[in-house]
């Protein structure tokens, strides 16, 4: 059993930065790829990027490539995604979730946090 924690998220204005992070309970984190989700208003949830077990492998969407960077810390178990040039179509609640099947899943996720709202204004 694993619980997670999203925290960070907020309002900024387009072009600028925020750090997710997500905190999980449990001893096994380090045995589960995290993934990061998004869901913007009226639309279903999307993934947007995943970190290998040992943090050796990553994984974006296109729209995120080159401006998004998942990390973790293992010994802290915590999971990051540190967000630069933020565009308004970032715009959503923003979920981490642990998946122990797979290097970097997109899909098939066994738990979920509460979400973050990220809100990027133009």
């Amino acid at each position: 059993q694993v619980q997670l924690v999203d925290t960070g998220g907020g309002l900024v204005q387009a072009g600028g930065s925020l750090r997710l992070s997500c905190a999980a309970s449990g001893r096994t984190f380090s045995s589960y790829a995290m993934g990061w989700f998004r869901q913007a208003p009226g639309k279903e949830r999307e993934f947007v990027a995943v970190i290998s077990w040992n943090g050796g492998s990553t994984d974006y969407t296109d729209s995120v490539k080159g401006r998004f960077t998942v990390s973790r810390d293992n010994a802290k178990n915590t999971v990051y995604l540190q967000m630069n040039s933020l565009k308004p179509e970032d715009t959503a609640v923003y979920y981490c979730a642990a998946n122990r099947r797979g290097l970097l899943p997109r899909t098939g996720y066994d738990y979920w946090g509460q979400g973050t709202q990220v809100t990027v204004s133009s």
